[in-house]
Order: structure tokens, then C-alpha cells, then sequence
């Protein structure tokens, strides 16, 4: 599926990762992904039917582009799970998974995103938002907490790196979120922006330490909150968080926004994307598939940076071809994990 060249004479890419419409692509979208160029592609439950439509689908997208464009999805399990049977695994929250397996939680966790990955690449999809390296608190939102993996940065950056491993033992890119970190978040980011009281030292010691293990992985993702100590704007589109998430948390691969529709910002889409990208945001996510919203954010958007296009490139080439490995094989070696009490 991945040919070596991932640049089309030359050209940057558009400074976006863009989700189309419905099951396939109308002769509007075509047009306009071909004349934008989007780094990338992103698919929800709107645009996911049956294999033979969802293949065709990401064929169309890469088509409309000329290149081996990635295609992403959220495909954590639980409640934020895209796929569902018979087209992929029923997963349980992240949280209730670690707690289940226990000692063996890691290595369980690595199964269970090894299958993830085939799956999705059974389908022409490379790239999964995930691992989430949020740490759970008691307060934390349940729109987050149990798409955590743990409730210290020992712990989720432990189940964080075996999440990576799977990922892309399965040839699928790993996306790290959400930078600096959202653990702390009591509200949803979709809905309203969380406002963090705690101390620096706090953030620093956990929700920091967190993603600081991850500094080698291709790809990350912001959060959409305010750290009251440290910024008045949303990290996404901060200067000043995105030069922490580059330069103290030491995260220097392609750094992509949260979904730029979520209503944690203010202003119109395009004053969104353009602020992310001012701000030191490699590209702009955009996930509605709304083109009313999409061709004002590409004309501020526009190409990457060079830096930003560099890496991108660096991104593709973590790309590789899985194994030819038995998901069945796999799911009952996982099975062999659980405690007896389990």
C-alpha cells in the first residue's frame, strides 16, 4: 500500500488533515483535495459502511491527492472506537483493559493495538490518534478518564509505549496526545474550554512526565486548554505551549491541533487554523467534513512550513508494511495473559 515516494514533484503539502464528507468522496471534494493537497486524511463513523466501501473510500482520498496520503482514525476502544463489529474488534475502555490484565497490562495492551493496527490496515488506514498519555485523576472528566491507561506517569507512559510498539509493529502510525497533557481537564474540550488551576510543579512532576518518554515517535497531537498558570489561550494555539511541548517536554515530530471544530476555541475556523499554525502548530485538524468550514480554513492554511513539511516526510517514513501475522493467533495469545481471577 505504501510506495517510497511521498512528495509529489516537489510541493509541500497543505498545512491540514481533512475528513471528507460521507462513504465517498463527491466530484466537489475530489476536486478541491486535489487543488489543496492536505497532508493527510482523518475518517469517522459517517464515512465507515462495509470493507469493500471503506477500501475504496481511502483508495479515492490517496487518488485525489496523487501520493500515498496517511489516513487516520480514533480507534482507542471503548467509547471512542470508529470501527465496530464485524469490521473490527469490540475493545473495552483502555482504563478497564489495564486494570483487568493486571502485571501483564502492557504487554496485553501491545497485543491489543498489534490487532488494532491489521485491522485498519486491512481497510487502507495507517494512522490512530492513540496513545492517549492523559493521566487519569479522580476528578478527571468521564469523557477522558477512562480513555486513560493510568493514574501516573510511570504507569501510562509504560502502557503509552506498548500502545506505540503494537501500533506500529501493525504498520500503523502512532499519534501521541493530547500535549502537554489533558488529565487535569474537568470539562469537555468539544464542548467548553477546561481551565487547569495546578501548580507547576504539579504538571511538570505528572501530566509533563507523562509525554516526555515520547520524544522519538513521528506524531502528536494538542489540547485544547488553558493552564491558568502558565497561558491565557488554549495550548493549540499558544506560542508559548507549543514552544513547551518543543523545547521542555522535547517533542520534535509533527505536531498536529485537536479537531479545530471543537468549541474549547473561540472565533471562526480559518481565525482558528491560522492561529495554530502562527502559534508553531505543524498542521491543522479539521474533522467535520464540512466544506463550508474547509475551503476558508485551506485559504489561511495554505502549504506546511518547511520546517513542518520536513517533519512530515520524517512522519511517512516511519511508515512500514506489517507482518503477515493471524489476528485469531493473537487475540488468544492476549487471552493467556489474564490472571486466573480475572
Amino acid at each position: 500500500m505504501h510506495p517510497g515516494d511521498h512528495t509529489v514533484s516537489g510541493q509541500r503539502f497543505g498545512a491540514a488533515i481533512l475528513g471528507p464528507e460521507g462513504l465517498r468522496l463527491s466530484a466537489e471534494e475530489r476536486g478541491f483535495f486535489a487543488r489543496t493537497d492536505p497532508f493527510g486524511f482523518i475518517l469517522f463513523a459517517r464515512n465507515l459502511d462495509s470493507r469493500a466501501q471503506i477500501r475504496a473510500l481511502t483508495a479515492e482520498l490517496r487518488d485525489a491527492v496523487g501520493r500515498d496520503a496517511p489516513i487516520f482514525i480514533d480507534q482507542e476502544g471503548g467509547r471512542v472506537q470508529r470501527l465496530r463489529p464485524p469490521l473490527a474488534t469490540e475493545w473495552l475502555p483502555p482504563l478497564d483493559d489495564v486494570a483487568r490484565f493486571g502485571n501483564s497490562a502492557a504487554e496485553a495492551m501491545r497485543l491489543r493495538f498489534l490487532i488494532t493496527a491489521l485491522e485498519l490496515r486491512g481497510l487502507g488506514i495507517d494512522g490512530n490518534c492513540a496513545p492517549m498519555l492523559d493521566v487519569a485523576r479522580a476528578a478527571t472528566h468521564p469523557f477522558l478518564r477512562n480513555r486513560c491507561y493510568g493514574e501516573t506517569p510511570e504507569r501510562v507512559a509504560e502502557i503509552g509505549r506498548a500502545v506505540a510498539q503494537g501500533l506500529l509493529q501493525g504498520g500503523v502510525l502512532p499519534v501521541i496526545k493530547h500535549l502537554p497533557g489533558h488529565g487535569l481537564a474537568q470539562l469537555d474540550s468539544h464542548l467548553d474550554l477546561p481551565r487547569i488551576s495546578a501548580p507547576r510543579e504539579e504538571l511538570e512532576a505528572i501530566d509533563f512526565a507523562a509525554f516526555r518518554p515520547f520524544h522519538d515517535l513521528p506524531l502528536g497531537m494538542t489540547a485544547h486548554l488553558v493552564f491558568e498558570g502558565l497561558n491565557t489561550a488554549p495550548a493549540t494555539v499558544d506560542p508559548a505551549m507549543i514552544r513547551l511541548i518543543r523545547d521542555e517536554i522535547g517533542f520534535d515530530g509533527f505536531l498536529m491541533t485537536d479537531d479545530i471544530s471543537m468549541q474549547a476555541l473561540s472565533g471562526t475556523v480559518p481565525e482558528r487554523g491560522a492561529a495554530s499554525l502562527a502559534a508553531g502548530c505543524d498542521c491543522v485538524l479539521h474533522c467535520n467534513g464540512d466544506m463550508a468550514e474547509m475551503a476558508p480554513l485551506m485559504e489561511v492554511a495554505g502549504r506546511m512550513s518547511p520546517e513542518a513539511q520536513a517533519r512530515a516526510e520524517a512522519a511517512l517514513g516511519a511508515r512500514t508494511a506489517p507482518a503477515a501475522l493471524d489476528i485469531d493467533a493473537l487475540k488468544a495469545e492476549r487471552e493467556a495473559l489474564l490472571p486466573e481471577t480475572a
